[in-house]
């Protein structure tokens, strides 16, 4: 399981041994691995590392030193080495460690940012050290024309420096410009911010160095679970088992205008392994169900006569549909976990439990927040995913999982799950049908297996969020599987589920 922490935390947990004069050596660590990262990179590019030219922007706080010691490792390497200073200073230790190791070093003005940026496009490597984990905002002045300047056309792989310059490390939040990283090399612990939208957008791939911090980290503000980690929270059924001991998964989903969402629902939870599943919907969707799902059991007409472990509720459910929404109402006070997708949030009540797993995405969490009087807009939430849904789940006491390209879960207190397995193609009609029912089947198989989730190190109270993390890395992984890097739909994403599990 990857464990993230804010840049605070980080911070924190330097502080002992920065207090015990052991600042240089952290620096040290942290530059020797950014140096030896960007020599795997480039021989992954075929690149050799001798006579390669690395262009380093550099701030003038200790992210600017990092910076500038690895590119004094990597000078001393072969390597032609450059450094833009942004701040017309720079770490003095780091900056004399450069120059001694051959390094030209040039001052950022006004007036020459074009002629800068244009000389660091040409570099084989561009090393992205301008702000670390405890800058706010972003990028100014000169700076920002450089940086701006750059994205504007080709340049070298880029790698920065702990964190891209303009994104926020605790909450994944992007002040334009921000030069986007192919990878990112960060020091003690991954950063928040680069495992939550849109902060994720501008990461790359992210490596982690060890700097000697990690014992004394705190437990983390962010979690994403892995294959290993769904190995053992999967549990095959045992010899004896049958389809009710497997879970019952009671849906109500779909309505006239959308009938198709209640089939996609059924299959994404038939899929991932419920052992029956129980459908109640209007008489389109009910016929459409039978013909596509005869595995699944239709009827009764009424949430109390249904027999059932935990509720999918509200995928495809249209405004104005009573007897569904009235449903949806009876399904969440029956007290069993409930799966709660797009049509059923406006029904649902404002105070909640967190055995309920709203899944909104980005325009639905907007308008589930104007409710609790947060006006954050569309936009809002997808400049502020990790805020957003920490605060939608304070607010209604709920889990929710935020759907996107990464995939945010957080539950009212404790750390938020970030799985980002999906492909871009999984954009498409019918994809979040197919994740409600996996939730849902999830849901009915698993809610009461607390001990296999605290011998991951997950809490009673937390593997709500996690069975929903668990929901979002299935469904992108069987997304990715079903796309091959094509188009793809909804039904053949439920199509890979099983091969999916079988494999973990």
């Amino acid at each position: 399981m990857i464990s993230a922490y804010t840049g605070t935390q980080i911070r924190e947990a330097e502080r002992p041994l920065i207090s015990a004069g052991a600042g240089a050596v952290l620096m040290q660590r942290a530059a020797y691995g950014m140096a030896n990262a960007v020599i795997r990179e480039l021989a992954s590019r075929g690149i050799r590392p001798y006579g390669a030219s690395v262009a380093v922007l550099a701030g003038k706080g200790n992210n600017g030193g990092d910076g500038l010691f690895a590119a004094a490792f990597l000078a001393a390497r072969g390597m032609r080495t450059t450094a833009v200073l942004t701040a017309g200073d720079a770490h003095p230790e780091g900056l004399a460690a450069f120059e001694r190791a051959g390094g030209r070093a040039l001052t950022l003005t006004d007036h020459n940012a074009g002629g800068l940026a244009a000389a660091a496009a040409g570099a084989d490597v561009v090393i992205d050290a301008v702000l670390g984990t405890g800058a706010q905002g972003g990028l100014r002045g000169a700076t920002a024309s450089l940086i701006g300047t750059l994205n504007s056309g080709p340049h070298g792989f880029v790698v920065a420096c702990d964190i891209p310059s303009g994104v926020n490390a605790d909450t994944g939040e992007a002040f334009d410009p921000v030069l986007s990283a192919d990878a990112t090399v960060t020091f003690g612990g991954v950063k928040a911010g680069l495992l939550a939208d849109p902060g994720a957008d501008h990461a790359g791939r992210v490596l982690v160095i060890p700097i000697g911090i990690e014992g004394e980290l705190p437990p983390p503000a962010l979690r994403r679970l892995e294959s290993a980690d769904l190995a053992r929270l999967l549990p095959p059924p045992a010899r004896r088992s049958h389809k009710y001991t497997r879970g019952v998964l009671g849906v109500v989903a779909g309505s006239e205008q959308y009938p198709g969402a209640a089939v996609l629902a059924c299959r994404g939870a038939l899929a991932a392994g419920a052992g029956m599943v129980r459908y109640l919907g209007p008489p389109e969707a009910t016929r459409l169900v039978r013909q596509a799902c005869p595995e699944v059991v239709c009827g009764p007409d009424n949430v109390a006569d249904a027999h059932v472990q935990a509720w999918l509720v509200g995928s495809g459910i249209a405004d104005g549909d009573d007897q569904q929404l009235q449903r949806v109402r009876d399904a969440v006070e029956t007290g069993l976990p409930v799966a709660a997708d797009a049509g059923a949030l406006p029904a649902l009540p404002d105070v909640l439990a967190r055995h309920v797993v709203l899944t909104p995405h980005g325009g639905e969490l907007a308008r589930l927040l104007q409710r609790y009087g947060i006006d954050l807009g569309r936009q809002g939430v997808d400049g502020a995913t990790l805020d957003a849904v920490r605060r939608a789940a304070e607010r209604t006491s709920a889990t929710v999982l935020l759907k996107g390209a990464t995939t945010l879960v957080a539950a009212p207190s404790g750390p938020v799950f970030s799985q980002a397995e999906a492909t871009p193609w999984m954009a498409t009609a019918g994809s979040g049908d197919v994740l409600s029912g996996v939730l849902g089947s999830l849901l009915a198989q698993h809610s009461d297996d607390e001990e296999k989730f605290e011998a991951c190190g997950i809490s009673a109270d937390q593997r709500w969020a996690a069975i929903g993390a668990m929901a979002a890395s299935l469904h992108g992984l069987a997304g990715t599987l079903a796309s091959n890097g094509g188009p793809v739909t909804a039904g053949a994403i439920a199509a890979c589920l099983p091969e999916v599990m079988r494999t973990l």
